[in-house]
């Protein structure tokens, strides 16, 4: 069974530990097994790449690398802060749903 993350794929996450601390972005993929979260601009790295029939200046490529998503946290919507995240359970025509809710206000970060 894979861990859980408190993150999404096209979160609003911010940094909160570590050299990008304060950033914002959105969240472009996420490891699960590894702990780790790819965030739009932040964590860029220089990456040199070879000369191929594609590229063939080669030359640095930047990117973004994995941060570990303890050191982000997801941003409620309604109250616009850096958040930690509750599970909530909700009942709809008999299925029940697991969502994430704010633990400050209590508003759902996943869309309905």
């Amino acid at each position: 069974m894979q861990p859980k993350l408190h993150v999404k794929k096209g979160d609003n996450v911010v940094v909160v530990s570590g050299k990008d601390r304060g950033k914002t972005g959105r969240v472009i993929a996420v490891y699960p097994k590894k702990q780790r979260v790819v965030v739009e601009g932040v964590n860029v790295v220089k990456k040199a790449m070879r000369a191929t029939p594609d590229n063939p200046q080669g030359g640095f490529h930047e990117m973004e690398a994995p941060v570990h998503a303890s050191k982000v946290r997801p941003v409620c919507p309604s109250c616009g802060k850096p958040v930690r995240v509750k599970k909530k359970l909700i009942e709809e025509e008999g299925k029940v749903r697991r969502i994430r809710v704010c633990n400050h206000c209590g508003a759902a970060l996943d869309e309905e």
